[in-house]
């Protein structure tokens, strides 16, 4: 169904009689002030924002009861632009024209799979879960994180080709009109999106304790092969005669948006976007390889020094021993 019944209210009762699909009234035009006003609190994806926030909140709490520090960035990056993210492109009132304007729908796409688990990812919540969790469900996680299942959709090139080819499966194909005629299925695309992210990201980031994990040189290099997908998928949307989702966007009688200038402006956030987090995400790569180098060379220099002090004591040692024995 086309999310439409959430934002009928601004309209009057003398709105135009124009009919969407389904013989819905057609949504009023997009602006800021309605993605700004319009909420909806009401999905199952809202529910699991505030569980999610909330138990992550507890477990912070939980190692501060304890004396122990969690890193205040961590927190940011996870409740801010990671479960913010989904917030603000799911529930608010972009979430509202999310099936009425494909570039709307690319946002939701950019944000959900692309943006929000990187900093999901920064958050490290599964470390954190490690930490406050009892022994028993702690020992559960682990068996998860380290399960078969897991290390197979986590190692790199398994990751790295599920996050390529969804968008390519979904787009050019009967399933992503299919999404659009029905809600239960375009929830579960928004899922979808996420996890999918999640699951390339995470390893590449390396936080959390995940298996398979790569050095740092072949993740940047992973990353930096997923710029031209993203490139290519969306200049392929922003070129195509063909309208996505079939004839449902010229079925809503939109006055006020063409679907073939939203389908360009559709792939042209596609494909900035998409090499801009790339690029982004490979800056970030490149910052941890230079920090853990750095880490790396102050552990040898420590092992080094301590090795030359036990180098010194055993002289010591040794001429302290000899030497009533020389003076003989």
């Amino acid at each position: 169904m086309l999310h439409v019944d959430q934002i009928l209210a601004v309209t009057s009762a003398a709105a135009p009689a124009t009919l969407a699909a389904g013989g819905e009234a057609a949504p009023p035009p997009f602006t800021v002030a309605r993605v700004l006003t319009e909420t909806r609190l009401e999905s199952w994806l809202t529910l699991g924002l505030v569980l999610a926030a909330g138990l992550y909140l507890y477990g912070v709490h939980r190692l501060r009861l304890r004396g122990d520090r969690w890193p205040v960035l961590r927190t940011v990056a996870f409740l801010g632009p990671g479960l913010g993210g989904i917030a603000a492109v799911t529930v608010s009132g972009l979430g509202a024209y999310d099936t009425a304007l494909l570039s709307v729908h690319m946002v939701q796409h950019m944000v959900l799979s692309m943006i929000a688990p990187i900093f999901l990812a920064l958050g490290a919540p599964v470390t954190l879960a490690l930490r406050t969790l009892p022994v028993r469900p702690r020992k559960r996680l682990l068996a998860v994180v380290h399960s078969r299942v897991a290390r197979v959709y986590t190692f790199p090139l398994v990751a790295f080709a599920i996050f390529v080819a969804n968008p390519f499966v979904l787009y050019f194909t009967n399933l992503y009109g299919f999404t659009l005629r029905h809600e239960w299925a375009h929830e579960l695309v928004h899922a979808h999106f996420i996890m999918t992210g999640c699951v390339f990201f995470w390893p590449l980031l390396g936080l959390d304790p995940l298996p398979g994990r790569w050095p740092y040189p072949a993740r940047a290099l992973l990353m930096l092969l997923s710029v031209p997908f993203h490139t290519v998928l969306g200049l392929t949307i922003m070129q195509s005669t063909t309208l996505l989702g079939g004839d449902w966007y010229p079925s809503l009688n939109l006055a006020w948006s063409d679907p073939r200038n939203d389908q360009v402006v559709a792939g042209g956030v596609l494909w900035a976007g998409g090499e801009f987090v790339s690029v982004t995400m490979l800056a970030v790569l490149v910052v941890q390889w230079i920090k853990q180098s750095e880490r790396e060379a102050r552990r040898l220099d420590r092992e080094l020094d301590r090795q030359e002090a036990r180098q010194r004591a055993a002289e010591a040692n040794a001429g302290a021993g000899t030497g009533p024995t020389g003076g003989m």
